[in-house]
C-alpha cells in the first residue's frame, strides 16, 4: 500500500494529513488533489509519498482514507522550491500550511480568457550612472552568480535607485534569467510598468489586485509553462508567483507597511522575498529612501559591506527646503481653515509660476466626525464603537472599520437639536477649500474614496502629469515613488496625529512618511520647498527633516530602542484573542498571560510576556480583540514557546486566536 502526506485546505495548524493511494493512481510531490475531510471533500497538495511500513501497519484504530481525485482541472502542480517556501512560512508565521497554499494560488479556471502580454523596447536609459551608482551596480552585478546575498540601497528620493534597478534587471535578462520586482502599492505600478516597457528587453508580467481572475490565472500559467526571461512586477503576493528561472529579486520601498499582510497569514512580503532568494540561491536588493529601522540596523551596523548610501539627488536635482508652520497661530481668514495663511500664499505663488502643487492630508472624507452642539452626542459605528467620518458629497457618515454607514441625520437622535457640528478635516474638505480660494485652478483628489479602480488611478496620474490638474490633494497614496516634473511645492497637513500615535514605531513611521512626501518636490532641479503645518514644531523629528540629516535620526532612534529593548534589539510575536463577550475575553486573556508566564518561569525562558491589553480598535464586527506580546532576544526560543503553547492551550469554542510574528503594532 502507498501513502502520501497532504497539506489540506483547512484552517487548523495540523492541516497535514495522511491518505492512501490506490494502486492505479500515480502521485508526485506538489500535485493538487481532492481528499475526503470529515463529511466534505477538500483540496490539498501532496508533500510526500511513501510505502507502507511497520509504523502504518500497526495503526489499527483508524482507517486511512483514499485520495479521491488526483487530476484537478485547471490546477497547478507545485515545485519543490515552492513547497519549501510555503513550509517555512507556515512554521514562521504559525499558520495552516494547507490553507496558506490555497490562499496564495490563483482561482483554478477551466477556460480562462486570453490575455495579451507586452515586451520591453530596450531603449537606452536617458542618462549615465554617476560614480556612486556605477560603483554599487558593479558590486552587485559581479555577485549575481555567487548565490544568496542581501543588499540595501539607502538613497534619498531622486537619488537614482531606479536607474541601478534597471541596469541590474537588464543584465539578469541578458543572461536568460527572470526578475521579481516588488512594490508596496498598486498606485506605483503605472509608472514602473511604463519605465520597464521602455528600458528593458524582457516580457513584463504585472500582477496585482486590479487584475481579473483570468488575468491572474494566465500569469501563473505562463510562468509554469515558459522559461522566460520575464520581469514580474507586482505587490506582496507576487512573491508567490512560480518564477523558476529566477536570477534576482528587487524590493523597492522595503520599509513600507503595505508589505505586511494583516489578515489570514500575517506575512511580510519583504521577508518572504528574502527567504525566497535564499531558497533560489540568488541575490536580493532592497531599496528605500527611508529604510525600516530593522533593515538600517542590519546593514549599516552589522553588514556594512552590503549597505549602499546615495545621500544626494542625481544631476541638477536638489533636496527641497523644509519649513515649519506653527499651526497654533490663527489665520487672518478663518474660512481657509485648516490652512494657514502662509500655506495659501505659497500655493498662490506656485500657481503664478505655472507650477503644480501637492497637498498631503492624513484622512479621507470631509470631517473626522459629527457632534451635536447641544448635548455633545457623537455618531458612532455600533460594530466598532469608533467615530463615523462625514462625507459631504455622498451625504453619509461612514465607518473606517466596517461596512456601516448612515445618511446624515437632520437632528441629534438624543436631544433633537438641529445644530450638528463637523469636527476635523479630510481630503474632501481640503479640496473644497482650495477650490473656493483658487477658483480658476483645477483641484482634484487622489485617495481611495476618489479612485475606485486601476483605470481611474492611471487616468488621474496621467491627467496630473499632463498638467490638467493644478493642485492634487491626497493621502499616503501620494507619498512615494511618483515623479512629478512640475511639482516644487508640497503642503503637509495633519501630521501630528501620526506622530502622537501610541506605538513605539510612531516616530519612525512619521519620519518615513514626511521624508517620502517631501521627496515629491523638486525632483527635476528647480528650487523647491515643503511646508509642514504642525501644532508641535518643537518635536525633534523636524530637526532631522529640516537639516536633511541622512542617518542621524536612525542612530538616535536606535539608542532609544536599545534602551527599551524593542526591535531591532528584540523580536516580537503577538497573540490576538477575539470574542463576542468582553468580560469573558478579559478573563481568558489574563488566564492566558498567567499560563504563558508560568511556562517561562518554570522553564527559565528568556521571554517577556507583555499585556494583555485591548487593541487600538478593540471592537470590530461586534467582536472584541485583546493582545498579548511575547518579547525576546532569542527568536528561536520565541517560536518554540509559541508552538508549544498552541499545541497545549485550548481556547473556549466561541474564541479565536491569531498569531502574528513580527507584528507592526504594539501594546
Amino acid at each position: 500500500m502507498n501513502f502520501c502526506k497532504v497539506a489540506v485546505d483547512f484552517p487548523v495548524r495540523q492541516s497535514v494529513l495522511t491518505y492512501s493511494i490506490e494502486s492505479d493512481k500515480e502521485l508526485s510531490v506538489g500535485k493538487v488533489v481532492e481528499v475526503p475531510l470529515g463529511r466534505r471533500n477538500a483540496l490539498g497538495v501532496v508533500l510526500e509519498t511513501f510505502q507502507e511500513d511497520e509504523k502504518y501497519s500497526q495503526q489499527t484504530d483508524f482507517k486511512v482514507k483514499n485520495i479521491l481525485k488526483n487530476e484537478i482541472e485547471g490546477s497547478f502542480d507545485l515545485s519543490e522550491k515552492e513547497i519549501e517556501l510555503y513550509s517555512w512560512m507556515s512554521k514562521y508565521y504559525h499558520y495552516s500550511l494547507g490553507q496558506l497554499v490555497f490562499d496564495c494560488l490563483p482561482k483554478f479556471m477551466k477556460r480562462p480568457k486570453d490575455v495579451k502580454f507586452f515586451s520591453g523596447q530596450g531603449e537606452e536609459f536617458p542618462f549615465q550612472l554617476n560614480h556612486l551608482q556605477k560603483n554599487y551596480f558593479d558590486t552587485i552585478s559581479n555577485q549575481l552568480k555567487d548565490g544568496f546575498n542581501k543588499f540595501l540601497i539607502h538613497g534619498v528620493t531622486g537619488s537614482g535607485k531606479t536607474a541601478i534597478y534597471l541596469k541590474l534587471i537588464n543584465k539578469v535578462l541578458k543572461e536568460g534569467k527572470s526578475v521579481i520586482f516588488l512594490l508596496p502599492e498598486i498606485n506605483l505600478t503605472p509608472q514602473f510598468i511604463s519605465t520597464l516597457l521602455r528600458h528593458t528587453l524582457g516580457e513584463i508580467l504585472p500582477y496585482h489586485s486590479a487584475l481579473s481572475n483570468s488575468e491572474k490565472y494566465r500569469v501563473w500559467d505562463k510562468l509554469k509553462k515558459e522559461n522566460g526571461p520575464f520581469v514580474v512586477l507586482g505587490m506582496r503576493s507576487s512573491v508567490f508567483l512560480p518564477v523558476e528561472n529566477l536570477g534576482l529579486i528587487i524590493v523597492d520601498e522595503e520599509h513600507d507597511q503595505s508589505f505586511k499582510q494583516t489578515d489570514r497569514c500575517t506575512y511580510n512580503g519583504r521577508d518572504v522575498a528574502i527567504k525566497k532568494a535564499q531558497i533560489f540561491k540568488i541575490p536580493i536588493v532592497l531599496g528605500s529612501a527611508t529604510p525600516s529601522l530593522e533593515s538600517f540596523y542590519s546593514f549599516n551596523c552589522q553588514n556594512k559591506e552590503n549597505y549602499f548610501s546615495l545621500p544626494n539627488r542625481v544631476s541638477t536635482g536638489k533636496l527641497p527646503n523644509i519649513e515649519l508652520i506653527d499651526a497654533r497661530e490663527k489665520s487672518v481668514n478663518e474660512l481657509i481653515w485648516p490652512f494657514h495663511d502662509k500655506s495659501i500664499e505659497a500655493i498662490s505663488e506656485a500657481l503664478k509660476k505655472e507650477e503644480q502643487v501637492l497637498v498631503f492630508v492624513g484622512r479621507l472624507g470631509y470631517a473626522s466626525y459629527v457632534q451635536c452642539h447641544g448635548c455633545g452626542y457623537r455618531f458612532l459605528d455600533p460594530n466598532s464603537d469608533t467615530l463615523l467620518r462625514y462625507f459631504k458629497e455622498k451625504r453619509e457618515l461612514v465607518s473606517a472599520y466596517s461596512d456601516y454607514k448612515i445618511s446624515v441625520p437632520e437632528s441629534c437622535p438624543e436631544c433633537g437639536n438641529l445644530h450638528l457640528i463637523q469636527k476635523g478635516f479630510g481630503t474632501e474638505k481640503v479640496a473644497e477649500i482650495l477650490q473656493y480660494v483658487f477658483k480658476d485652478s483645477k483641484v482634484d483628489r487622489f485617495d481611495r474614496d476618489e479612485i475606485k479602480n486601476h483605470d481611474q488611478l492611471v487616468k488621474k496620474l496621467r491627467d496630473f502629469n499632463n498638467g490638467e490638474i493644478d493642485i492634487l490633494v491626497g493621502t499616503q497614496m501620494l507619498s512615494k515613488g511618483h515623479n512629478f516634473e512640475k511639482v516644487n511645492l508640497v503642503i503637509v497637513l495633519g501630521i501630528d496625529s501620526i506622530l502622537n500615535f501610541p506605538d513605539f514605531r510612531a516616530i519612525e513611521k512619521g519620519y518615513q512618511l514626511l521624508k517620502q512626501v517631501s521627496g515629491r518636490s523638486g525632483r527635476f532641479g528647480h528650487h523647491s520647498k515643503v511646508l509642514i503645518q504642525t501644532l508641535n514644531p518643537e518635536n525633534k523629528i523636524f530637526e532631522y527633516l529640516t537639516a536633511h540629516d541622512f542617518d542621524q535620526f536612525y542612530h538616535d532612534e536606535l539608542k532609544i530602542r536599545e534602551l527599551v529593548d524593542y526591535p531591532p534589539f528584540s523580536r516580537l510575536i503577538a497573540f490576538f484573542i477575539t470574542s463576542r463577550f468582553r468580560d469573558k475575553l478579559m478573563a481568558e486573556a489574563i488566564s492566558m498571560k498567567n499560563k504563558l508566564e508560568n511556562v517561562c518561569r518554570k522553564e527559565l525562558l528568556p521571554i517577556q510576556v507583555l499585556g494583555p491589553s485591548p487593541c487600538m480598535i478593540e471592537k470590530k464586527a461586534n467582536r472584541f480583540t485583546w493582545i498579548i506580546l511575547l518579547k525576546s532576544n532569542n527568536l528561536e526560543m520565541l517560536h518554540r514557546m509559541t508552538e508549544f503553547f498552541l499545541m497545549h492551550y485550548k481556547l473556549p469554542s466561541d474564541f479565536s486566536l491569531k498569531v502574528d510574528t513580527d507584528p507592526q503594532l504594539s501594546l
